[in-house]
């Protein structure tokens, strides 16, 4: 078998990981990283292309004769990737961009569940500020106020007052983003990754990620400060629950409305005190961070589920569905620069004491940069490059077990302003 060449475009900690599993194929593929980060480096070729170049992510694609690429980041599935690779006869995981709008566009997604009775919070689409705050009288504190367009997973205020709300609506409006105001729900949050292939979704095992900065779920949203899975609170009957009340008639209303869904589906839900699961959200591509956990769990090659996908054979080469470690747990930390996800300094050097680290624990880097000059022997020296650093993974035979590595990892890295939550899966 002739290695397989693979373009993997993205550069965080969830590409890091998505990287990390792609090598473990079967079909030993090349891989190619746009632009990548300096942890993927040892897995293969980086790039010095944007996620959103996309007229030279294609070029590059077929020059060398790629034979599958995968999307990692939701910008440049927003802005057509997918047409684009596919009018050009290449291979790409990842929807088009009328498919995306499930993300990209919260009225789109809420307007789709409405017509098709996916459970959901009852909401209003207020394409002014003044209907925005009106809409308010609509709803009782606390208020949820979404933007309506891609803001990084920050996009989202809970705000406990009218007069918070009202604030986030005219920072929403100044940025020239019309929101969606929703009702609140209450419970606990779970994360479902899906493959989806068009006519067939097959769910990944649950996880469970952070999204607040502090601990405790305190402060201003981030784009996640860690994750776990298996998730206890998904027991057999509320993942059939799921799937019955959600997943499938996801499905069912893509293809009612004729929308071609190619590529990972995410559902983040809200399962309340009823055991009653409502979504909250759509992702058009793998979370950050609860890739990290999950694809440490995957059995299956992951070339292998992504080449059928886009082949649509996902029924026929999985037809009992995909297959995870049942007693393994996977929890990873998200090591932050101080600051975030506000203002923060970056260039701050990364030590980290190898010696110490645990086997099982797996640092996937997210805002990291390398000192080391291009084709020079010199050892390298990684610097801190954004508002989350790493992602600190570790699995285990049990929950606390892999909590308990995962920490010894985070002890085992420093920087100047290192900040993490310490209660990531903690009361497990």
């Amino acid at each position: 078998m002739s290695p397989l060449k693979i373009l993997l475009i993205g550069g965080g900690a969830r590409e890091h990981a998505i990287a990390w599993k792609l090598a473990q194929s079967r079909h030993q593929p090349d891989l190619y990283f746009a632009p990548g980060n300096p942890g993927m480096e040892p897995l293969g070729q980086r790039l010095s292309i944007d996620v959103t170049d996309v007229d030279n992510l294609l070029r590059f694609a077929e020059k060398e004769a790629i034979e599958l690429t995968v999307v990692g980041p939701e910008i440049p599935l927003s802005l057509g990737i997918a047409d684009r690779f596919q009018a050009a006869g290449l291979k790409l995981f990842g929807p088009t961009k009328k498919a995306a709008q499930l993300e990209t566009s919260k009225a789109f997604s809420k307007a789709l569940m409405a017509k098709h009775n996916i459970p959901t919070a009852p909401y209003y689409f207020c394409e002014t500020q003044a209907e925005a705050i009106a809409a308010l009288d609509q709803f009782t504190p606390p208020y949820v106020i979404k933007q309506n367009g891609l803001a990084a997973g920050k996009g989202v205020t809970i705000a406990p007052t009218r007069d918070d709300a009202v604030t986030a609506i005219q920072c929403a409006f100044k940025k020239a983003m019309p929101v969606v105001i929703e009702g609140f729900l209450s419970g606990q949050e779970l994360s479902v990754l899906t493959f989806c292939d068009g006519k067939t979704l097959w769910p990944c095992i649950a996880a469970q990620d952070y999204k607040r900065i502090g601990e405790g779920d305190t402060g201003p949203n981030t784009g996640g400060m860690g994750a776990y899975a298996p998730v206890p609170l998904a027991t057999p009957s509320l993942t059939e629950r799921i799937n019955q009340q959600i997943i499938e008639p996801t499905m069912k209303a893509l293809i009612n409305e004729t929308i071609d869904y190619q590529g990972i589906l995410y559902f983040g839900l809200m399962i309340d005190k009823t055991q009653t699961p409502h979504v909250i959200e759509f992702n058009a591509r793998f979370g950050d961070p609860e890739t990290q956990v999950v694809l440490p769990l995957l059995k299956n090659d992951l070339v292998d589920i992504m080449l059928a996908t886009v082949n649509r054979q996902l029924d026929s080469d999985f037809p009992n569905g995909l297959d995870f470690e049942a007693s393994q747990s996977a929890v990873t930390v998200v090591l932050a620069s101080h600051g975030y996800p506000g203002q923060y300094e970056v260039g701050k050097p990364i030590s980290t004491d190898q010696a110490a680290m645990p086997e099982c624990v797996l640092p996937f880097h997210a805002g990291t940069k390398n000192t080391r000059p291009q084709h020079s022997d010199t050892k390298s020296t990684w610097v801190t490059s954004g508002g989350r650093v790493l992602s600190v993974t570790a699995t285990g035979t049990s929950l606390p077990e892999a909590v308990k590595k995962a920490y010894q990892g985070v002890d085992c890295i420093a920087f100047d302003g290192k900040t993490y939550r310490s209660d990531i899966a903690a009361s497990f």
